[in-house]
This record gives structure tokens, sequence and C-alpha cells, in this order.
């Protein structure tokens, strides 16, 4: 290998790097950001007449569940974005949470496409936002392996 090919291999992986702090900080910030507005926090009123509306927003995402469970669902959700949201923002554990974040996301566009049509979660990009956690979960994984 010149020295020419290893000066390109090394940018390459600084290029890596800066992409996956991105992408994870991205990732990260949109969860984080989607359980503010759910308690008001984007229009500086902290409240749960918000929670109340993501409530419901859930029960139309998912209308295809039983409305008993829809509450559930929703707190469920706000958990799993909070939690999934810190750690891709602190860099923990990066490789399950990654993976955690694009099954969640896909979840979150299927349900979507079947109760909205599949116009809503391509419009909101929620399949894209799962194939970067899902890259992400496997660039962690490759440089856990190399």
């Amino acid at each position: 290998m010149t020295a020419a090919e290893t000066e390109l291999e090394r940018r390459w992986r600084q290029a890596a790097r800066w992409a996956t702090v991105y992408t994870r900080l991205a990732l990260g910030a949109a969860f984080l950001s989607a359980v503010a507005s759910r308690f008001g926090l984007w229009d500086r009123t902290l409240d749960l007449k918000h929670f109340a509306g993501f409530i419901e927003y859930t029960g139309e995402v998912n209308r295809f569940l039983p409305a008993a469970v829809i509450p559930a669902i929703a707190w469920a959700a706000t958990v799993a974005e909070t939690s999934l949201g810190v750690l891709l923002i602190l860099g923990l554990w990066l490789k399950w949470t990654a993976l955690g974040s694009a099954i969640l996301l896909a979840m979150f566009a299927t349900a979507m496409a079947i109760s909205l049509g599949v116009k809503s979660p391509m419009d909101y990009s929620v399949y894209s936002a799962s194939g970067a956690a899902l890259l992400l979960h496997l660039m962690e994984r490759n440089r856990q392996t190399v």
C-alpha cells in the first residue's frame, strides 16, 4: 500500500467517524424533539394537554390496535424515544441503541403506512431515519470487529 492510499484510508475513516457522530446526534435530537412536543416544551407550556393530543395521534397511527392499548403504546413510545435519544446523543451502547432506533422507527413508519397510507411515512422521512439508524448500527458493529 502506498503512502497516498494510506492517507486516503485515514481520511475515509475520519469522515466515517464524523458521519457517525452527525447521524447519532441528528437521530437523538429528533427523538428528543418529538418528546418535547408531547409535553409542550416547544410552546413553552409544560403540560399534559399536549400529551393528550399525542395519545389521540397514536390512536390514529395505530387504528388497527384496540383503543384500550393506545395510551400504553403512547407512553411506551415516549419512554423508548427519550431513552434512545439520550443514549444516541451520549454515544452509549451505540450498536444496540442504533438497532433499537432502527426497529422503533421501522415499526412507526409501518404503522403510519397501514393507517394513513404510504405517503405519510415517506413525507416525514421515517423510513429514511430508520435506514440511517440501521447504517449506524452496522458501522458500529463493523468498527467493533475490526
